[in-house]
């Protein structure tokens, strides 16, 4: 359990460096090679800077030619469709914005720089998460964690490793949304009363169950249909989030007290016989699956 909450938290140390390696690139292209970030919209992908390494400059991309733009495409799995079209015409107005020569070898170096940094950094990440997947399989609470709606392989380990394996830790579900910092702090003195983020909390629970609660609002209808009302009142997207983190800990913690993985029809069946207005907001069809 110990190596399983340290590589989790590792492996978010290493992710937060690549996106900073990320945003370096970004930065460098925007100086002289606009058309590469106008191409691409997801520069987490390898095939993306594996482009940079193929292509690093305008001038190169030029001279390639309409056949070798094919057959990167094609051999990176970046040819669909709904953007193949698009993408080849980006290409082929690449050197509409010339910088100059200096400007052009410098920050490509750079860029070719930052593209194999990324290269190698990535080949980290993966073995880093390659080993949490066999601790998280190993783990007797890895069903249970593994069935919670969206939190998928990457999230569900996070989720475990800080939480733990020893029932008596919470004494009850607010214990562990105070630790996860979804729980506000009130303040009251007389007439006044306000109400304040969390701050002292643990980091990792609170970014794991942030993560969590965004991507639950895919898979999970219901937790679509929370998040939406709560927009609809005024709450910030932050805000919404944790409350909604707040809602899937209280699930959690009962779940992880009775050793039961997520069982949507007894969710349900647990909405209905509480009265939960979330429910009266949720076609009768939908369930989490």
């Amino acid at each position: 359990m110990a190596e399983l909450r340290l590589l989790c938290r590792d492996e978010v140390g290493l992710i937060e460096e690549r996106t900073a390696l990320i945003n370096q690139l970004q930065s460098a292209l925007h100086e002289y090679y606009p058309a590469a970030l106008e191409a691409f919209e997801d520069w987490t992908l390898p095939a993306v800077w594996a482009f940079i390494e193929a292509f690093p400059t305008p001038q190169a991309l030029q001279a390639a030619g309409k056949r070798k733009w094919e057959k990167f495409l094609h051999s990176h799995k970046l040819a669909r469709p709904q953007t193949y079209q698009k993408r080849m015409e980006v290409f082929a107005r690449a050197t509409e914005f010339v910088s100059g020569q200096a400007l052009t070898r410098a920050k490509s170096r750079l860029a070719m720089a930052r593209a194999r940094m990324l290269r190698t950094l990535q080949s980290q990440i993966d073995a880093y998460r390659a080993q949490i997947q066999k601790l998280f399989a190993r783990h007797p609470d890895h069903e249970l964690f593994g069935s919670l709606p969206g939190a998928g392989p990457k999230i569900a380990p996070r989720l475990l490793g800080e939480i733990g394996s020893d029932r008596s830790r919470f004494e009850d579900f607010n214990a562990l949304q105070c630790v996860a910092g979804t729980a506000p702090v009130s303040y009251q003195s007389g007439q006044i009363h306000k109400v304040f983020l969390r701050r002292h909390c643990s980091k990792p629970l609170r970014y794991a169950v942030h993560l969590w609660a965004g991507i639950s609002r895919r898979s999970c209808p219901w937790a679509a249909v929370y998040y939406k009302a709560l927009r609809q009142r005024g709450k910030s997207h932050a805000c919404t989030l944790r409350c909604l983190g707040q809602r899937w800990l209280k699930i959690l913690w009962k779940m992880w007290q009775t050793h039961t993985p997520y069982n949507p029809e007894l969710h349900a069946r647990n909405q209905i016989k509480h009265g939960s207005w979330v429910l009266r907001l949720q076609p009768s069809s939908d369930s989490c699956e």
